[in-house]
């Protein structure tokens, strides 16, 4: 991938173990290149921007708000850095893959730094970055190692139960240019600790630009915590957006997460969750809704490690137009997971002839007192339902708007914050 592999000193460059694991991440991705359709995990989903384009890491000191004025300081009503909040949130900024000012005050217990001061100050950070992710395996998790500079390290101490969300924003000028975004989070729930982490990406200014988002979260849920992780992509119709989060949870814990996608060109969610000890468990929901020539893809992989783990996901997505939707999700049961639960169901709706909607869902069971089950099915809107509400008086464009609203509600309903729920409902 051209201007993507040239050197550049990164933040931290005399601390010898974290410039090991960049010197791995390098090798990881020099190894296996760029995903193509030819690499089975990518067979639906085709990074067409990234092969021909050059990219650009961005310099902090060229980061401006698009008013030209200096971040965390801007006086204008309508600027668009600055953002409206429609509930209560601890609130952490990103414009071009740095972290902005201000910093929120936030409760005892509960620690927030970017990833370079905590590498250099936590024992906790540096004995868990880069254990859950296989560079082999996730090329671009490579490349993302390989650049690992910019990111937060979130600890949500023992016991800790967070009174309001943590939100963080992630925003886009590229002025033209080619920019290469490479955001790594660690975040650690620790034992019987419960908390809220949204998470949204936006972009402002020119609409044709093209940039590459790659995100990588390494996520630690502890004994009995739990953690509801909310996620809003809209990025730019040009720009390609690739997120992986690999989480694990320990015994009787809970990840919740909900991702919605309706921005990029290529946008591609993909979660691995380890249910790593008894009674943990993991729901996984996302919605997408595209149109254009967008692809849209969402990737899981759940894996039972321990007995008595429990899973459930449901993804539903609108594609008109020329655009792809693509669901890939897959359960496996390990051999001493017996008394295991797992559930995923897929539904589309197609509003083009031209739209299309790929999916493999995958069950690999090596134990045999288990309960899984997985379903898909794709569609288009009922016509009767659109004759009954036009007979009505209701119009055709307000009565399909209505029929797809419908059609996304009960995946919608998932998210357990009300808040969190109608603000995702007017946004998708």
């Amino acid at each position: 991938m051209p201007g993507l592999l040239q050197n550049k000193e990164l933040e931290g460059a005399g601390i010898v173990w974290l410039e090991t694991l960049r010197r791995k991440g390098r090798e990881a991705f020099a190894a296996a290149g760029l995903p193509t359709p030819k690499t089975e995990a990518w067979k639906y989903t085709r990074l067409r921007m990234l092969g021909a384009d050059d990219f650009v890491l961005p310099a902090e000191d060229e980061i401006r708000c698009s008013c030209g004025c200096e971040e965390g300081h801007c006086e204008h009503e309508n600027c668009s850095c600055r953002q409206e909040h429609p509930f209560p949130a601890y609130v952490l900024g990103f414009r071009n893959g740095f972290f902005r000012p201000p910093h929120p005050e936030l409760p005892e217990g509960v620690e927030v730094m970017t990833l370079m001061e905590a590498l250099q100050l936590e024992d906790e950070a540096k004995s868990r970055l880069g254990k859950l992710i296989e560079l082999e395996k996730y090329p671009l998790a490579a490349l993302n190692t390989a650049y690992l500079q910019e990111g937060l390290f979130i600890n949500i101490r023992r016991g800790v139960r967070l009174d309001k969300p943590i939100l963080i924003e992630n925003c886009t000028h590229s002025g033209g240019q080619n920019l290469f975004f490479n955001l790594r989070h660690l975040i650690v729930v620790e034992n019987g600790a419960e908390a809220e982490i949204i998470e949204t990406y936006a972009y402002h200014g020119e609409p044709k630009s093209r940039y590459f988002s790659n995100i990588v979260s390494e996520i630690y849920v502890g004994r009995n915590a739990v953690l509801r992780h909310y996620k809003l992509q809209d990025e730019a119709f040009k720009a390609c957006h690739v997120a992986l989060a690999a989480v694990q949870v320990k015994e009787g814990g809970r990840y919740r997460r909900f991702c919605a996608q309706k921005g990029a060109d290529v946008g591609r969610d993909e979660v691995v969750v380890s249910l790593r000890e008894a009674q943990a468990s993991a729901k996984v929901d996302a919605v997408y809704k595209m149109s254009g020539w967008a692809t849209l893809d969402t990737t899981t992989d759940i894996r039972h490690l321990s007995a008595h783990t429990c899973s459930e996901q449901l993804v539903k997505g609108v594609v008109d137009g020329d655009a792809k939707g693509v669901f890939q999700g897959r359960i496996h049961i390990a051999p001493d997971a017996q008394q295991t639960e797992g559930r995923q169901l897929h539904r589309a709706l197609l509003l083009s002839d031209r739209a299309e909607v790929d999916v493999k869902p995958e069950l690999e069971i090596f134990a045999d007192d288990v309960k899984c089950s997985h379903g898909a099915a794709s569609g288009e809107l009922d016509e009767e339902q659109l004759f009954y509400m036009r007979s009505r008086g209701i119009d055709a464009e307000e009565a399909r708007r209505m029929l797809v609203e419908a059609f996304l509600d009960d995946a919608l309903l998932q998210i357990e914050n009300e808040n969190v729920r109608n603000w995702l409902k007017g946004k998708i």
